[in-house]
């Protein structure tokens, strides 16, 4: 609580600061500044650091769509989350905490709880690669842009970038004294509040400071407590500290702390579950009719007596030095970054669950988890780039990269006996406790023994397992890319990278009941776990293409390239030695891609035609060899996605700019494996079926129009809107069909923003309206055939937001 109040305390500090300093430096702009502005709206000024080197969009050979700061901010896009509303091709798979969400791009990504397995999109923030997406799924609260490299970019960014990049750069210190402060508020008692001062501290140093805090109640009612849920309460700091003693060298420090307490994200009961039928929380729904479900997307209550929550704590430093020496630029970025994510979960979504003193599953079970989970990486880059001049260019790089986790994970649920398990625990304990004619005794009437220690197996006999597991990623990689230029209009491009992967892990599980016994999705004593194991893999992976200049501000490319995702285990709770010991292969996929660029100063426009082959797409497969089906991350086959692309952006006129982009996009599989635990003739061909979070067709159109008045003010407008077609959450069964639950409705989404702007921008005052189309959606379905996650923008809501600069 201490760090709380002083975060907020010097926010309000800032905020003080900042009135201060807007009346003492004025809000007059000179010709200049009026000048740059009006080249700022130039589309041809837009650069990207996709390449890991400074280059105007138009001239890049890839697909990538990138999104301002001032964009950004004007949507009102808070997080990691919204990328799917603002870039057609990103999908997001909500998962109940930070660390089991996911992106996919093109319809492909990795969606798994194991904590030895890589996502197959990395996710780099400032140069550097986060070893899992869900460390990026925070507020966006300091961001310059947002480049979405789609396809594999394996050479440039290592394995976990086979599906895509998403490539975030923050601001950078000014030399000139600005700050900002800026709140928003929302119905239901959300609110956001954001402070940076930014200047030079001598001719040579500048640095910048970023103090963010947000809150919101929530807006799921809980009816067991009459409380709100999945709400936030977050809180962060950034500091950037900018050296530049020459012309010819840079030294960047970066330092941010991040903290977040959530009450999210309740699964809801879409369709009926049965659990509670006559709880208010019951879904308006007829269940699956005629193999389509019935859906009630305007549920918005749950019935729990244990609640769902996230803490996180992030801390990032990180230091990048850049020296120019003749003909050539020397690179080297160090990290050090911390995540500290626990995970408490309602697992058996009613209120009514462990009480009875009846065997499951005659009533109702209970289930609750919690689980914490430490992250630490340490990663280390080094790289030379020429200057661009000649007819041969070149970037080449060494990179190190180390990740450590150690997770703990508890279940507490009810005893199951429903096929004769208290009598194999008995008989494991008393084998253990027991010998001689006392043991034979016990063996005999198993009954009489469980009486004698007054022993049942009943819903309200709760047990619990503990399992503690670690892992250790080590992975160290050359690369080199370049350019050749074949005539002034033409160039080969090519690339490659080598790469060497360890992955490591152990687990041991220890059930934590006196008897051992089992409970519903707890393993008995004689299963506990005591095992590790490892696995090494090398890799050479690259990119050759060529790029035209048709004309000026043309491009057309043509791109063939690798991707790589490297091995793992599926280390989760209730691991299993004999099936999930066995190490998951590599992911390797082939990536074709055409493409046209257009950039003037008020028109820019890209397509891409694109296809991808993946083998060993790493996957949860379908298994019951347990008796229960659970999805298991394997190997579970190959899948290809193709599609087109199309963005664009337009000064239709010097106050009106049109934002927009559509993604056709087919992600199918091509052959499954059948998991090795199965009967191969219980499975049948699943080719041509969808691959999941892959919607067919999306794509949005967004506007900004500039109104100047006479009367003090001017007028800003911004809306934007959003189709995504349904898309299936998850793969199809073993039978080759796919569960009707898992089929998410396609959904619109329309928001608008107006704004009233004083003293040239100095102060702002906007209105702001979420979904005014009021259309419901789900973005997952969760599990047994009635959990979903309906975020917040599923419903219309309104806010208001002010800002004052200087």
């Amino acid at each position: 609580m201490k760090t709380r109040r002083s975060i907020v305390s010097r926010a309000v500090t800032l905020a003080m600061t900042c009135g201060l300093l807007v009346s003492a430096h004025g809000y007059a702009q000179d010709a200049e500044q009026t000048e740059a502005q009006n080249d700022e709206k130039s589309f041809e000024q837009i650069v990207v650091t996709s390449q890991k080197r400074v280059q105007s969009i138009s001239d890049v050979p890839v697909a990538v769509s990138v999104l301002r700061g001032d964009q950004i901010e004007s949507a009102f896009a808070n997080n990691v989350e919204n990328l799917q509303a603002l870039v057609p091709s990103v999908s997001f798979r909500k998962g109940t905490t930070t660390r089991n969400s996911a992106l996919t791009v093109r319809g492909i990504g990795t969606i798994s709880f194991s904590i030895a397995a890589e996502p197959s999109v990395a996710t780099v923030v400032d140069g550097v690669v986060l070893g899992r997406s869900g460390q990026a799924f925070a507020d966006l609260y300091d961001v310059d842009r947002i480049e979405v490299l789609r396809g594999a970019q394996g050479t440039l960014f290592g394995k976990n970038a086979s599906a895509g990049v998403v490539n975030i750069t923050t601001k950078d210190p000014s030399q000139e004294l600005t700050g900002s402060l800026s709140t928003e508020f929302y119905q239901d008692n959300e609110y956001r509040l954001k402070g940076t001062v930014s200047g030079g501290l001598t001719d040579e140093l500048s640095a910048s400071l970023t103090l963010f805090q947000g809150k919101f109640d929530g807006y799921i009612d809980n009816v067991y407590n009459n409380e709100k849920v999945n709400g936030y309460d977050r809180e962060g700091a950034r500091a950037v500290v900018l050296y530049e003693p020459a012309d010819d060298l840079t030294v960047k420090f970066i330092g941010e702390f991040y903290s977040a307490d959530d009450d999210c994200c309740a699964d809801l009961e879409g369709l009926p579950s049965g659990r509670n039928p006559d709880s208010k929380a019951a879904p308006n729904s007829n269940g699956i009719v005629d193999g389509v479900a019935d859906i009630d997307l305007d549920q918005r209550r749950i019935d729990h007596d244990f609640e769902s929550r996230t803490i996180d704590d992030h801390s990032a430093f990180s230091v990048q030095v850049d020296k120019t020496v003749g003909d050539y630029t020397y690179t080297s970025i160090t990290a050090q970054r911390s995540w500290e994510n626990t995970e408490y979960r309602e697992g058996d979504f009613t209120s009514i669950a462990g009480d009875s003193n009846e065997p499951v599953f005659g009533v109702p079970f209970q289930l609750h988890d919690v689980g914490p989970q430490e992250w630490s990486q340490f990663s280390q880059e080094f790289r030379v780039a020429s200057n661009l001049d000649g007819p041969f260019n070149f970037l080449a790089g060494l990179f190190y990269w180390n990740m450590d986790s150690e997770r703990n994970f508890t279940r507490d649920a009810s005893c199951q006996n429903n096929n004769g398990q208290l009598d194999q625990a008995l008989t494991f304990y008393a084998e253990n406790n027991l010998s001689g004619d006392a043991l034979s005794t016990a063996l005999g009437d198993l009954d009489a023994y469980a009486a004698s220690l007054g022993v049942s197996c009943n819903a309200n006999d709760i047990v619990s397992a503990t399992a503690y597991m670690s892992t250790e990623f080590n992975n160290w990689a050359l690369y080199g890319d370049g350019t050749y230029d074949i005539s002034d209009d033409m160039r080969l491009i090519f690339g490659l990278r080598y790469t060497d992967d360890e992955v490591s892990y152990t687990h041991r599980r220890v059930n934590n009941d006196e008897y051992g016994r089992r409970g519903v999705g707890v393993r008995p004593a004689t299963e506990n776990t005591d095992t590790q194991g490892s696995v090494d893999e090398t890799n050479l992976s690259g990119r050759i293409g060529i790029q035209y200049d048709v004309a000026q501000g043309q491009m057309i490319y043509g791109m063939y390239s690798q991707g790589y995702k490297g091995p793992g285990f599926n280390v989760y709770y209730n691991f299993n030695p004999a099936n999930d010991g066995r190490p998951i292969g590599a992911e390797e996929s082939d990536a074709f891609e055409i493409g046209y660029k257009y950039a003037s100063r008020d028109v820019l426009f890209n397509v891409a035609l694109f296809t991808t082959d993946i083998e060993g797409f790493q996957a949860n497969n379908f298994d019951c060899s347990d008796g229960a089906c659970i999805t298991r991350l394997t190997n579970a086959g190959n899948v290809t996605t193709q599609g087109i692309e199309v963005d664009f952006m337009w000064n239709a006129t010097e106050n009106l700019t049109l934002i927009g982009g559509a993604a056709y996009t087919k992600a199918e599989i091509d052959e499954f494996n059948c998991p090795v635990e199965v009967d191969p003739d219980a499975c049948t061909d699943r080719s041509g079926l969808d691959v999941p979070f892959s919607p067919d067709m999306k794509y949005s159109l967004s506007a900004e129009y500039f109104m100047e008045t006479s009367h003090g003010f001017d007028v800003y407008y911004n809306a934007s809107y959003v189709y995504t077609d349904e898309q299936y959450s998850d793969l199809p069964g073993n039978t080759g069909n796919f569960n009707p639950a898992s089929l998410l409705p396609d959904y619109n989404m329309l928001n608008a923003s107006i704004g009233l702007s004083f003293k040239d921008d100095a102060f702002r005052v906007s209105l702001i309206a979420k979904n005014l189309l009021d259309d419901s959606y789900a973005t997952t379905y969760s599990g047994d055939n009635f959990r979903y996650q309906i975020p917040r923008d599923a419903d219309r809501y309104f806010g208001v937001a002010f800002k004052a600069q200087f």
